[in-house]
């Protein structure tokens, strides 16, 4: 019995494919980390001052290692998204300003309520408090590029959801009825889309640990769950909860901003966006750092705060969807894909309606 099994066992680990040993290996390293993320552009410098001997950061952008083979595909060259961005011009995207909607009845302090204590346990998972005024400068307010990171990648792997369960309870609804969905199904299929394309954006620059992937995992797993449950009771209060998260959102990477250009996160003063957010934000030549990167995710998330909160104002199983409608006179302020009609607390129903 022993000798089958010892000479069984070396044959079990060699038989294993060597990219999932490499993977087994770095995830157990990466669990020792406190934040459970190694932030890429402070590797690098190591990596280039133990090879260079050289000081400072490179402006290039920086990419982590692959945790698996890319498919051995070489005849592709790129795989075009079935969204297209639309372009931001710098000026709409600095006009971005913290807003709040008013909670107006029973339904809207249920979703304010929610996200308060959604945003109670996200600062706690992460790390980050907010100063009040003049506290800026407190030690414990400090946040640093690598803390930055640590909560953006938190916030976009959960913000990727509720735009996936409302587009497919919305998708299997149609289906039911044998009915047409008024255009919402393709709305929030794109936004969670674009969550997404901001969680992909930070993974170039940060490469999340074990400890990081387990509390992603648990938190998606309770927030998808909750929330598709919660869909299928009230879609308005889950559309206003949305729009009042994406509130917090706002406020986040807007703080996020000001501490770039208060010098407060020297790392990211003169780093150049990754490539992937160049190209899916058609980011013009001369406005491609990390604030601006940071500006575009915030036009974004008033983008989502606008849509969500415009849907929650709307009659759920009958009306159109106003982002993909088209009125009959043009002359009209209409809500668009764009952000150059940006209505922060979104549009009232007998404006679009």
């Amino acid at each position: 019995m022993m000798n089958s099994l010892t000479a069984t066992a070396p044959i079990r680990i060699a038989s294993f494919p060597k990219p999932y040993l490499r993977l087994a290996v770095r995830s157990y390293t990466n669990a020792a980390a406190t934040t459970g993320l190694r932030y890429a552009p402070l590797a690098a410098k190591k990596a280039q001052q133990q090879t260079h001997g050289k000081k400072g950061i490179s402006s290039t952008p920086y990419k982590t290692q692959e945790y698996f083979p890319p498919p051995k595909a070489s005849h592709i060259q790129e795989v075009d998204s079935s969204w297209s961005h639309p372009v931001y011009t710098y000026d709409q995207m600095n006009k971005v300003t913290v807003a709040h909607r008013e909670a107006k009845d029973w339904a809207d302090w249920v979703a304010l309520g929610t996200v308060r204590l959604l945003r109670w346990g996200m600062d706690l998972v992460t790390g980050y408090r907010h100063p009040g005024l003049g506290e800026e400068n407190l030690p414990k307010f400090k946040m640093t590029e690598r803390k930055w990171l640590t909560r953006f990648v938190f916030l976009e792997s959960v913000a990727g959801v509720p735009g996936m369960v409302g587009g497919m309870l919305r998708h299997l609804r149609s289906l039911r009825r044998m009915k047409r969905d008024n255009g919402w199904i393709e709305t929030l299929l794109e936004e969670a889309h674009n969550e997404r394309m901001h969680l992909l954006t930070f993974l170039k620059l940060a490469e999340p640990g074990m400890f990081m992937r387990l509390m992603v995992l648990g938190a998606q797993g309770v927030f998808f769950n909750g929330f598709f449950i919660s869909y299928l009771i009230s879609p308005r209060i889950c559309h206003r909860f949305v729009g009042y998260l994406e509130e917090e959102a706002v406020v986040t990477y807007s703080r996020a901003v000001k501490e770039i250009e208060t010098g407060a996160l020297p790392d990211w003063a003169q780093m150049e966006a990754p490539e992937i957010a160049v190209q899916y934000w058609k980011m013009p030549e001369g406005h491609r750092t990390m604030r601006d990167l940071l500006l575009y995710v915030r036009a974004d998330e008033a983008k989502h705060r606008e849509v969500n909160h415009t849907l929650g104002n709307l009659n759920q199983g009958a009306d159109p969807n106003p982002y993909t409608s088209t009125y009959k006179d043009p002359s009209k302020a209409h809500p668009s894909k764009g952000i150059d009609k940006l209505k922060p607390t979104g549009w009232e129903r007998e404006e679009v309606i």
